[in-house]
């Protein structure tokens, strides 16, 4: 259902107004249950992964680069602007041409969750949504099964977050603990070992903890700037450290967890599929 739109002012718009606006989006979006795929490679794979689209907002330019996707969802309103009212609108120029305000979908059931998982990722208050989609990106890649992130993280579903993973946060299970540090016990009640990623005497070395081959593991990152709290540290069975050179003592958390994510990662049940999701 196209719709023109000549007023920037029209109130049918306002889900797409003031994307810059950190603070408004994150108190918005979560509690409205909606979130917004930026492009058409990630809005195909939000709809992909079974998300319900509640509008559609683009230029006439990219018209032909999301027919299909219009046709097939030809009941949900696509409303049509020129660029600059789009940059009016949402703050910025949207150089992919596309933005779709998706219904948020259910929280999962972290129990659930870790029924089938052998690798989990786990969160704790990393904030910058820049981070937080390189992870799940780098989840993607290398086999990582899950993602729990505390009650203080960002949102996977921020739009940063979502452009930043190409759209693999719809690929990635994830869910948001209720409780933290406590919340770990439900890692090591379903037979997980939890390693921290932190700076400590005691700790192992990436391949140290690769070499155990653990059955089921949770790697433990921390924020960007304290990293892990001490109650977490505590509460972990290992600290794992990243061994590393000239003088340079940590890495940034996306680029931490992709090292961890690769060294630990287990062998491919099978052949290696690619997937558009």
């Amino acid at each position: 259902m196209i719709i023109p739109i000549e007023d920037a002012g029209d109130p049918c718009l306002n889900d797409y107004r003031n994307l810059t606006d950190v603070q408004l989006r994150k108190a918005k979006e979560p509690a409205e249950g909606l979130y917004i795929a930026e492009s058409g490679k990630v809005i195909r794979r939000a709809l992909a992964a079974g998300h319900v689209p509640r509008s559609f907002f683009l230029s006439e330019k990219w018209l032909p680069e999301l027919s299909d996707v219009l046709s097939e969802w030809e009941h949900i309103p696509a409303f049509l602007g020129t660029a600059s009212m789009l940059e009016e609108i949402i703050g910025f120029n949207l150089h992919r041409g596309a933005l779709a305000a998706m219904h948020r979908p259910e929280p999962a059931d972290v129990a659930h969750l870790l029924a089938g998982a052998r690798r989990v990722a786990v969160l704790e208050d990393v904030i910058d949504h820049t981070n937080i989609g390189a992870v799940f990106r780098s989840a993607a890649a290398l086999g990582v099964d899950a993602v729990l992130v505390s009650p203080r993280c960002g949102d996977p579903l921020y739009r940063r977050s979502i452009r930043v993973s190409m759209g693999t946060v719809f690929q990635v299970p994830w869910a948001r603990l209720s409780e933290w540090p406590a919340g770990l016990e439900l890692l090591k009640s379903a037979g997980f070992t939890t390693a921290a990623l932190a700076l400590a005497d005691n700790s192992l070395t990436i391949h140290e903890l690769a070499a155990r081959n653990e059955t089921r593991l949770a790697l433990i990152l921390g924020t960007e700037g304290d990293g892990l709290s001490a109650q977490t540290l505590a509460a972990a069975d290992f600290s794992v450290t990243i061994p590393m050179a000239a003088g340079v003592d940590s890495l940034n958390v996306a680029a931490a967890s992709a090292v961890a994510f690769f060294a630990t990662q287990l062998p491919p049940a099978g052949p290696a599929t690619p997937t558009n999701r």
